[in-house]
């Protein structure tokens, strides 16, 4: 795919992988015709959408000290179905135990008082993850459904299904392109590279993508929220780079030491706390970008964590939506620690 960018030093289309670009595409009222048509190429054809009304994002646990789910969208259709869809920009090591608990979110607030039956509506859970599971390398399957089986391979419930792309193993180029989800598999990867909107995607559910996804039509708050949203992502895929290269470097080295490790557990002792504060301050660098300076005594609060608590953050930092987030999220942490 050739591209010749029409501005110099600034892309003519907002990236859909940047926070701004994923919920202005799908997660505002106006445009909601575009999120319509993405859950039908998702879903099976029986499940088809025809209409959605957009739900909080923001669900609150049962008591003080539990934690709460904010979810990118979420959105119920005119038949009841509940849908969370979300962004996942890099690999979390708990991420399918994630999306487990945020679906317990949307099954629980269809508890009514009194007398109740438990009829549930169905619940599903939508990721777009650009990044690829570990247990999935080998596999050149990019879509996966996930539902609840049996030991006959039968299923046992069909009201809870999790719906996953890998987007890493798109690589399809614009002339390649078959299908409608093909097409919108090339757009959640390639939007920002191009120029105008090439003759294979011109479409009208597309034409209305490609202008509300026009950075020319942001007013300045938007093209400030965006550029803070884009450099929040540039500096999260620089994190994933530089991890994976220092786990590599790190392979290598512990390949070399292996047989002389007598005399050498202090030296893994500072290694580890070492790595401990480096992925400290990369997740205070991260927070930043997101949440602006972060003062001086929710610093203090994060050097107090346990690296299980450290590691959680770091997880879930990508759902802070403001520093009373971060800070409430500290203080359910550190009050579970204590």
């Amino acid at each position: 795919m050739s591209v010749t960018k029409r501005y110099p030093n600034q892309e003519r289309y907002i990236n859909l992988l940047t926070d701004f670009g994923f919920k202005r595409l799908f997660g505002t009222e106006p445009n909601k015709e575009i999120l319509i048509d993405f859950l039908n190429v998702m879903l099976p054809p029986q499940h088809a959408v025809k209409d959605v009304s957009y739900r909080n994002n923001e669900n609150l646990g049962n008591t003080p000290l539990d934690r709460k789910a904010i979810f990118d969208i979420y959105c119920e259709s005119q038949t009841g179905e509940k849908f969370i869809v979300e962004l996942q920009k890099a690999k979390q090591n708990y991420f399918k135990d994630r999306s487990v608990y945020y679906a317990t979110f949307p099954i629980q607030e269809q508890a009514l008082k009194g007398e109740w039956n438990y009829k549930l509506s169905p619940v599903y859970t939508i990721g777009i993850l650009d990044f690829i599971f570990d247990d999935h390398k080998k596999d050149s399957t990019l879509l996966h459904t996930v539902e609840l089986k049996n030991q006959k391979n039968k299923v046992f419930y069909d009201k809870l299904k999790f719906i996953y792309v890998e987007l890493p193993k798109f690589t399809k180029t614009v002339e390649e392109l078959e299908s409608h989800f093909e097409k919108w598999l090339f757009l959640l990867r390639h939007l920002s590279e191009l120029d105008a909107p090439p003759e294979a995607l011109q479409e009208v559910i597309f034409e209305q993508l490609f202008e509300v996804s026009e950075i020319a039509n942001f007013s300045a708050l938007e093209q400030e929220a965006y550029e803070n949203s884009l450099k929040y992502y540039r500096d999260l895929q620089n994190v994933v780079a530089t991890s994976r290269q220092e786990g590599v470097e790190e392979g290598i080295a512990q390949g070399m030491e292996q047989g002389i490790a007598q005399g050498m557990e202090q030296g893994r002792q500072e290694e580890r706390l070492q790595s401990i504060e480096r992925q400290r301050s990369l997740i205070l660098k991260l927070l930043s970008r997101k949440l602006g300076d972060i003062p001086d005594p929710l610093q203090i609060q994060i050097t107090q964590l346990s690296l299980t608590s450290l590691e959680a953050l770091g997880e879930t930092l990508f759902d802070f939506e403001n520093e009373e987030d971060l800070k409430q999220w500290l203080n359910r942490e550190l009050r579970i620690e204590n």
